[in-house]
């Protein structure tokens, strides 16, 4: 994408209502004021779900159009990506749609304890390398921000096309004797994945499969 591009996408974000861009600081100085307020954006308590690394936000708007009693909000501190997700949920009058510009790693300080119902983590970097640990999604570090955002029995979804990442979270997750209610190394191929699971694919998503990599999902819990 060329960088007048990339300006101009920023600029309009800035003009769309389901998109918020706080600074750092705002946000670890706890002036943030959604924080724990969310509801009061989308001005219902419908259930909060989060898609963390959202992308261009097809996730997001997927899970939105099929589930009008919850709200979405997808994060990524990449606005040029999910420009695409946050206008078209503007184009599609979805107001059960934000999208939030930052890191996820401060995610517990953009949340109150027990203010989302479901995380999605849709084809993240596998962080392969050893050195790289502490940027997988799924480590335990994360896991525990997680946790304290997290309704008790709140849902955890990751779908990647990673093997790697497959495997690692489901060793991690019994190695903490956590709840996984559902694993499938191969969701195109094996019967039993949620709908939502198969009936929403992202632009990478469909690289993937066009190349025959298999898609592989977890459904787990963390409380």
């Amino acid at each position: 994408m060329g960088s007048k591009n990339k300006l101009k996408r920023f600029k309009e974000n800035e003009t769309f209502k389901n998109v918020i861009q706080p600074k750092r600081k705002a946000i670890e100085d706890g002036s943030l004021v959604l924080k724990g307020k969310w509801a009061e954006h989308f001005k219902n308590d419908n259930p909060i779900v989060l898609e963390l690394g959202c992308g261009k936000g097809e996730y997001t708007v997927g899970l939105a159009k099929r589930n009008p009693d919850k709200n979405f909000i997808g994060i990524d501190i990449k606005g040029a990506r999910f420009w695409r997700g946050a206008k078209t949920a503007i184009e599609e009058n979805l107001d059960n749609v934000a999208f939030l510009r930052t890191q996820i790693e401060l995610v517990d300080w953009m949340f109150a304890e027990n203010e989302v119902s479901e995380i999605w983590i849709t084809f993240p970097d596998p962080q392969i390398k050893y050195k790289r640990t502490k940027h997988r999604m799924t480590n335990q570090d994360f896991l525990e921000k997680y946790k304290k955002v997290l309704k008790p029995n709140g849902l955890m979804h990751l779908k990647t096309d990673s093997e790697f990442m497959h495997g690692y979270t489901l060793g991690l997750l019994h190695g903490l004797g956590l709840e996984v209610i559902y694993a499938n190394h191969d969701v195109y191929k094996n019967e039993g994945s949620p709908e939502e699971v198969l009936k929403i694919q992202t632009f990478y998503e469909n690289q993937y499969l066009q190349k025959g990599k298999a898609i592989t999902y977890i459904q787990f819990r963390i409380h």
